[in-house]
């Protein structure tokens, strides 16, 4: 165990150096370049109380520095919902966005701006609709799959394709009924964005998504012991049942959050959890901070690649990810097929 520590903690100090570098670039680089000097200063001053109308620092402290956070709460509840789906189901295929959960919180923000509740109750019900509708989905497909007083595994991944499908088909549905405003505000949700972030917004979730992750790592250990058969969970004193409604529920929490400020953004989920276990083991314990941390860099990469690649045009972050996270994840598939 000492050793693991030693290589978590080695991990971790690299993983943070990464972050760093990726948030300097991150405030950096843009249609308008900004040197890493002048991006420190503005941030400097804006800790220190100081401000100034220079068109840099505007960009830099009210478009940047918003968009930063949201790529990093996102990218970060991604890879841990995901990480928790692919230990709960032990299926490395498991994801948000595969089991429905994702779909389901876009459905709950497009049925909201299609009724325009925002208009009526306040921007910040987006968030708030999209939590409603990944823990709505969440429940169906557990209740789908739930036989007596347990769920098999099994049934819950054939359930979340099917509801998953179901939730695809709805949003088609309500996009069919929009305006085009309506259309537009929809289509982005659904190909992953970061370019209206807001900072009062990324305070909100990122608390709720802090919470969610401090009850999933609490029940880190419980699920490790899971790992070893439900019956044997059992019988070491783990409730099973209880654990599973927890990691579930706080994992659609972190969907959800992820959904509200970014859309929807495949493959962060999928492929940081299987990085990260092969950085620092498969103990959940350590496995999800470091997820954490890779997949909010890993974000904020896609982030900077999606404003530069096709400036002045910018590239929604989903397609990014979705281009490089696609053929990625076939190449380790087809390494551990090799290996078998």
């Amino acid at each position: 165990m000492k050793k693991q520590l030693g290589r978590f903690s080695f991990v971790m100090l690299i993983l943070a150096a990464v972050l760093c570098a990726v948030i300097l670039l991150s405030l950096c680089l843009g249609q308008e370049s900004i040197s890493p000097a002048r991006a420190w200063g503005y941030i400097r001053d804006a800790f220190a109380g100081r401000g100034g109308d220079e068109p840099e620092r505007i960009i830099l402290l009210s478009l940047r520095w918003p968009r930063l956070l949201s790529g990093i709460i996102a990218g970060a509840c991604l890879a841990v919902a995901g990480a928790v789906f692919q230990g709960l189901l032990r299926n490395p295929l498991a994801e948000p966005y595969i089991l429905g959960v994702s779909s389901g919180a876009a459905l709950g923000v497009a049925a909201g701006i299609i009724l325009e509740v925002h208009l009526l109750l306040g921007f910040y019900t987006i968030p708030f609709l999209a939590v409603g509708g990944a823990l709505f989905t969440m429940g169906l497909i557990y209740s789908l799959s739930r036989t007596g007083a347990r769920f098999s595994m099994f049934s819950m991944i054939l359930s979340g394709v099917i509801v998953n499908a179901i939730m695809s088909a709805a949003i088609m549905f309500i996009m069919s009924l929009s305006t085009d405003r309506q259309l537009h505000s929809i289509v982005f949700w659904l190909m992953g964005r970061l370019d209206i972030a807001d900072a009062r917004l990324n305070g909100l979730v990122g608390a709720v998504g802090a919470t969610a992750m401090l009850v999933i790592y609490y029940y880190a250990r419980d699920l490790n012991v899971m790992t070893l058969g439900e019956d044997d969970a059992h019988y070491l004193g783990v409730n099973v049942e209880r654990v599973k409604r927890i990691l579930f529920i706080a994992a659609s929490a972190l969907t959800a959050c992820a959904v509200s400020i970014s859309g929807i953004i495949g493959f962060v989920g999928l492929l940081v959890p299987h990085f990260a276990r092969a950085l620092v083991g498969p103990d959940h314990r350590l496995s999800y901070p470091v997820a954490a941390v890779t997949g909010a860099a890993l974000l904020c990469v896609a982030d900077v690649v999606a404003r530069t690649a096709a400036a002045p045009t910018e590239i929604p972050v989903g397609v990014v990810t979705a281009l490089v996270g696609g053929p990625f994840f076939l190449l380790i598939l087809k390494r551990k097929q090799s290996s078998f």
